[in-house]
């Protein structure tokens, strides 16, 4: 289920209580906070989907107001502001300063209920997949940070459909749409309103429920994969088991059905206190399950360890990540992970160095940096110029729309954002196999 978060700022105590009630329900979940630092921490920890500021606290309204902006730029939460004020001007400054709505007490109840309705739905309209309707990963990852906050026992499951790419190659895009959009389904069909579903990327599921139900979940989503997914394929491919791929590069290979590998952890035995530390052993779970034939799910235990558990192949998958943005680093180190790569993740340029001496990287995806000093770039022609011993492909990502200024500081593939997961990862296979030959 996904339960809204709004996190009020006020220092009036009656009021707060008024709000909080009028607000918060069963899909609403309002945090109130008396000063600033206590709503720093609420913010770092859960990630508010909207804040609401009263100017009643004695603080700068419009500094404040920057500051937020700044300190949520990732997370994006609507900002409305609570006054005693009706001056027009007011009004102004406070919206210039980056507020979305500015409300003069006192407010009648059920406007004030449909306003803050109003931008909590506009706040998730662009954050679903075209495809199943599923929250993102942007969403999908701030219930996870908030789930490990929250101090309750959990469980959370990652999906995938393995070898998709494949059937989408044989059958097509719209065949391979409808086999996700009928896995999703079930899936759905598995949990209840407490539970919460969303994706990860275009064919992973993450599922967040009790440590009760997450291995019946799992268990009933095996046989309802293995049933159904004979439906898809041809009588023949069905009867084979396999299918067989087309194109000269790679003809006479065959390829096993799609099956689903599922990877459980939970809280039960062990801590988790980040986002990244609760993504890695899903990846380390969810990896083993793959090297199993067939439909799958394993499930951390106390004093097993999936980490490590396979001996890797002896050439070098390093990739290292130089991104400031820590939800999108994310996201890249989950989606490397579970496509098989090391990986390394650097959020200052400072640290870069030593993180290649100490890492030998064959792919290293490098941001710009700031948009005012592009630290990146210098860092770029540095790596390429100054240490010629250096044979890691680089890939510069940046909003600086300059293609010619990148590479001619030394980048191997100029990459724009926003981009694609698709998109950078199939350049990353491209350098990582070049590098390896």
């Amino acid at each position: 289920m996904l339960v809204k978060v709004v996190l009020l700022i006020d220092i009036r105590k009656e009021q707060s209580v008024k709000y909080k009630k009028i607000l918060e329900n069963s899909e609403i979940t309002v945090f109130v906070a008396n000063d600033f630092s206590a709503a720093l921490n609420i913010m770092n920890s859960f990630e508010p989907d909207l804040i609401l500021i009263s100017d009643s606290i004695k603080l700068d309204m419009k500094k404040t107001i920057e500051q937020i902006r700044v300190l949520t730029y990732n997370t994006r939460p609507a900002v409305v502001i609570l006054s005693k004020s009706n001056h027009i001007q007011d009004k102004i400054d406070y919206l210039d300063s980056g507020a979305d709505d500015f409300l003069s007490e006192p407010i009648n109840q059920e406007e004030f209920k449909a306003r803050i309705s109003a931008h909590l739905r506009r706040n998730f309209e662009n954050c679903f997949s075209e495809k199943t309707l599923l929250f993102n990963s942007k969403i999908t990852l701030k219930m996870i940070k908030r789930a490990i906050n929250e101090n309750n026992k959990w469980a959370m499951l990652l999906i995938d459909i393995d070898n998709l790419e494949f059937y989408k190659e044989i059958y097509g895009e719209l065949a391979a749409d409808k086999l996700l959009q009928t896995y999703s389904a079930i899936i759905k069909s598995s949990i209840d309103n407490t539970d919460y579903l969303g994706q990860f990327s275009d064919n992973d599921f993450i599922v967040i429920t009790s440590v009760e139900k997450s291995e019946k979940i799992a268990n009933y989503l095996i046989y309802a994969f293995n049933t159904v997914i004979s439906k898809f394929y041809s009588e023949a491919d069905a009867q084979r088991g396999y299918i067989f791929l087309r194109g000269d590069d790679e003809a006479g290979d065959k390829v096993n059905l799609v099956s689903t590998n599922i990877g459980i952890i939970s809280n039960q035995y062990k801590k988790y206190s980040d986002v990244k530390q609760v993504m890695n052993s899903l990846m380390s779970t969810h990896k083993l399950a793959k090297y199993k034939e067939g439909s799958s799910y394993v499930m951390e235990r106390p004093k097993i360890s999936g980490e490590n558990a396979v001996e890797e192949k002896k050439e070098n998958k390093n990739i290292l990540i130089v991104e400031p943005d820590e939800a999108l680093s994310i996201l890249l180190e989950a989606t490397a992970l579970m496509q098989g790569y090391n990986v390394k993740v650097v959020n200052e340029f400072g640290d870069l160095y030593m993180a290649i001496q100490d890492y030998n990287p064959a792919v290293i995806i490098l941001d710009a940096g700031n948009s005012q000093t592009l630290k990146g770039l210098e860092i770029c022609r540095k790596l390429k110029y100054e240490m010629p011993d250096l044979n890691a492909n680089i890939i510069f990502t940046t909003t600086l729309h300059d293609k010619e200024m990148v590479l001619n500081a030394g980048a191997d593939l100029y990459l724009p954002k926003p981009y694609e997961l698709s998109v950078m990862f199939g350049w990353i296979k491209k350098f990582n196999d070049n590098y390896n030959e």
